[in-house]
């Protein structure tokens, strides 16, 4: 599935998400966050190097972020899995768990990857700024963990 166009509206949602103001339990629906700028970013894995650098970054410049959009971490990774993660690393935003990729494919970011000659599908590490009108503003494509947070400072 392709990318969401910018200035289209972002594709809604209802998924489990755990952390910032949410406990384990608690859903999301994308489109009753209408009328505040939200940051999606999609990361293939909780606690392994690259996403833990790239969710501790977010973590460490946590007053700039909070004051211009709500942030969402969205992985393939379970409520479980994600509590683990956000206990260990003290991570002040909640993270969605999007175990069927629907999310994902809804957002063209479950693709197939190559690693060492080996192909599976996985989780395109990419961010999507969503405008109070709830539409597409921005898309990060394959961003570098390291340059991940000055990116979306830049567009926020």
């Amino acid at each position: 599935m392709s990318k969401p166009a910018l200035k289209s509206p972002a594709p809604d949602f209802t998924a489990p998400v755990t952390g910032g103001t949410y406990k384990a339990g608690d859903s999301i629906t994308l489109s009753a966050l209408q009328g505040k700028t939200v940051v999606l970013y999609f990361y293939p894995k909780d606690d392994t190097p690259g996403c833990t650098r790239q969710a501790c970054a977010l973590r460490d410049d946590w007053a700039a972020v909070k004051k211009k959009a709500l942030v969402f971490g969205v992985s393939p990774d379970s409520i479980k899995r994600h509590d683990k993660f956000i206990q260990k690393h003290a991570l002040p935003f909640p993270l969605i768990a999007d175990e069927d990729h629907a999310i994902a494919q809804a957002y063209g970011v479950w693709v197939e990857k190559s690693m060492y000659g080996r192909k599976y599908m996985g989780m395109e590490r990419s961010t999507f700024v969503i405008g109070k009108d709830g539409r597409v503003q921005t898309a990060l494509e394959k961003v570098k963990p390291e340059e991940h947070l000055a990116q979306l400072l830049d567009v926020l």
